[in-house]
């Protein structure tokens, strides 16, 4: 196997189609009206989600500084929330869970790339959080995790591998124990 990285064939690689494309255009473009919007507009940022592809269940809070790369790949169960400037990197598909929280800075990343290749080709690997699971702040779930539900993930902890429920994951590697309540 050779570690030298073929970039030509890397940028040489369709990685999205033109439609999807000209959605991640559309939604650059549309994409300050969501972020300007005054905080108790949750229904405003929720209805231009759904716009575009988004599944968003009932009573959801996004944050208007969270950072969404493709809400198409986007599905929030009732009642959870999105904190400030919380990262869905949702090049493949995002799942949160009903009553989950995703924090302040908290990043879910659906995306990597396969090292084994040369040319580096992208991986949409989806992301779950289970219903009422708590990602904390400036946390890190790394493609093809699951968030178990009830499960919280400590503050700046990384999680890149599953999360049981009822558990408890702190630090970078992430040490798991389950919850005591």
């Amino acid at each position: 196997m050779s570690t030298q990285v073929d970039v030509a064939r890397n940028r040489n690689t369709r990685s999205y189609s033109r439609a999807e494309n000209m959605r991640r255009m559309l939604w650059a473009g549309v994409h300050p009206l969501f972020r300007f919007s005054p905080r108790p507009l949750w229904g405003w940022r929720r209805w231009m989600l759904r716009c575009f592809g988004a599944v968003i269940g009932q009573q959801v809070r996004v944050h208007p500084t969270a950072r969404i790369t493709m809400p198409w790949h986007l599905r929030i169960d009732d009642h959870a929330a999105v904190g400030d400037y919380a990262i869905l990197y949702a090049l493949g598909p995002i799942h949160i869970g009903a009553r989950a929280a995703i924090s302040q800075y908290a990043h879910l990343c659906a995306g990597t790339h396969d090292w084994r290749d040369s040319a580096r080709p992208l991986r949409k690997l989806p992301v779950s959080v289970g219903a009422d699971a708590w990602i904390c702040a400036d946390a890190f779930v790394g493609p093809g995790v699951n968030v178990g539900a009830g499960a919280i993930l400590g503050a700046r902890a990384v999680a890149m591998r599953d999360l049981a429920a009822m558990h408890i994951g702190v630090g970078n590697p992430m040490q798991v124990r389950p919850r005591d309540d």
